[in-house]
């Protein structure tokens, strides 16, 4: 299996190869992430479930600067990263498969798309902490060249925010992970984490060490994760970039910001965590408050599920900041439930733009008396978003605020339950607008999704929605051994 989990990581740039060197670029690049899918279920059902540990391991001698520096590239799997490894092959399957047959340069643009999915495996599958971040940057590259070259209005724009944004974030998550490299003991400094995890069950890092290297942790993945106030980029960059794109920033690469805290600072920087709750806290509810609000007032569907995505990354940091059992668990369900529900309502607002030529409110209506079935699916996922029980984010919202009430004063439980009344409201006002009432008048004529080559990449991400939230023991079973084994830390 370890051989499978290279084979998936090097899969995506053998295609880029291929690509470059003649074969059809959406042919190549819908077989490799169709085999990428199957891979990590065949990966997933060999699992051993009860673990806690990684599996399939395998490791290169990759760079070496004396005493100073040693790092291998290490990959493999646990709970978490597997179903992370789930979520990403699924989500670029359909990111791939919505990828218009007309768009321009279609060499360079799914060379770039595939850069980005490699870039995610790669974050998710490696042990060395060095190379989850030296992976995420690969990603984040191509991302911006695909925001400001093939991107919507304001793209150039979008994608320098972006930029200036996420490097800035890297810069600082970069001095946090170095300044936890020289903060270990020093005959033990290493950046694979099951070393890090054998010396600090040891001899764990005293508590002021650990409050500074927590705020840069959290400042850094805050940002790659649309933390607020360092936010502003999300919105913009996700309504501007081509729906693949958005799909795979928005339901993949934000996660890595998610996933880095969870790896390393409640295992390991549990003092410094407590240290900065109440700071955490207000940023939380900022998040799903004032960023809540503000997408209730968005008159075009990019912007406001790009700014619903910063609000529901407030409800992952919930559940990340409560470090109960209840709360971490709600935050690895929520990871993928969001994943999966904005890839899908970004594919279809990019089908909407496609179709009608707009998504601005003021110039959309009647479309379910178009397009029902597209309709039909864009309803699933505002449910989904919006938390309806028997869809994922049900799931993980109700994990997430159980343990909110058990770890925090009750105000802020009572303030962020509220996040699912304002998420009603401007889905409900979403829906009403676009798809009921009569057909705007200036509406070109639009076709719905007629055939079911065009609908299976929707309907594959609806029906993981429906699986997930009607039995999320598929998800629990997995992060469950992983996250005990933070907490027995």
């Amino acid at each position: 299996m370890s051989e499978l989990l290279l084979i998936i990581l090097v899969a995506p740039l053998a295609a880029c190869l291929g690509i470059a060197a003649g074969l059809p670029a959406k042919k190549t690049a819908l077989t490799v992430t169709w085999f990428n899918l199957i891979a990590s279920f065949i990966v997933a059902f060999k699992f051993q479930l009860g673990a806690a540990g990684y599996q399939f391991v395998s490791s290169v001698p990759a760079m070496s600067l004396g005493d100073y520096f040693d790092t291998n590239l290490k990959f493999g799997v646990d709970g978490l990263s597997l179903l992370l490894l789930l979520l990403t092959t699924t989500v670029s399957l359909a990111a791939v498969a919505v990828t218009p047959a007309d768009t321009r340069r279609p060499r360079e643009f799914f060379i770039l798309l595939l850069l980005i999915v490699s870039g995610a495996l790669g974050a998710f599958l490696s042990i060395d902490v060095f190379f989850l971040y030296l992976f995420h940057e690969l990603a984040l590259i191509p991302t911006f060249i695909l925001v400001g070259v093939w991107g919507n209005q304001d793209r150039k724009f979008a994608a320098i925010q972006m930029t200036i944004y996420l490097t800035a974030g890297s810069l600082v998550l970069l001095a946090g992970l170095l300044g936890f490299y020289f903060t270990m003991p020093e005959q033990a400094r290493s950046f694979d984490l099951e070393a890090i995890r054998a010396t600090l069950t040891v001899t764990p890092l005293a508590a002021s060490a650990q409050g500074w290297i927590y705020l840069l942790l959290l400042g850094g993945f805050g940002i790659l994760a649309s933390l607020c106030p360092f936010h502003t980029w999300a919105p913009a960059g996700d309504a501007a970039a081509p729906a693949p794109v958005a799909m795979l920033h928005a339901g993949v690469l934000k996660k890595v910001g998610i996933y880095g805290l969870l790896r390393l600072a409640v295992p390991f920087l549990p003092a410094g965590a407590q240290q900065y709750v109440d700071l955490f806290l207000i940023l939380i509810l900022l998040n799903v408050i004032y960023i809540g609000v503000v997408t209730i007032w968005q008159k075009e569907l990019g912007f406001m599920l790009g700014y619903s995505s910063v609000m529901h990354m407030g409800m992952l940091f919930l559940g990340l900041a409560s470090m109960n059992v209840l709360g971490l668990t709600g935050a690895v369900i929520l990871m993928l439930a969001h994943g999966l529900d904005i890839a899908l309502l970004f594919a279809l607002n990019g089908e909407i733009r496609r179709r009608a030529g707009t998504t601005r409110f003021a110039a959309l209506g009647g479309l379910a008396q178009r397009m029902p079935k597209l309709a039909f699916l864009f309803i699933i996922g505002g449910l989904a978003s919006l938390g309806l029980p028997g869809l994922a984010n049900f799931a993980g919202e109700i994990h997430v605020f159980f343990a909110a009430w058990q770890a925090f004063p009750w105000w802020v439980t009572f303030l962020a339950v509220w996040g699912i009344v304002i998420s009603a409201v401007y889905v409900l006002r979403a829906v009403r607008t676009i798809f009921f009432g009569p057909v705007a008048a200036d509406l070109p004529p639009t076709e719905d999704l007629t055939s079911w080559s065009q609908r299976w990449p929707f309907v594959l991400l609806a029906a993981a929605l429906l699986v997930i939230g009607c039995y999320p023991r598929l998800v629990l079973q997995f992060v469950q051994p992983v996250i005990d084994g933070w907490l027995g830390l």
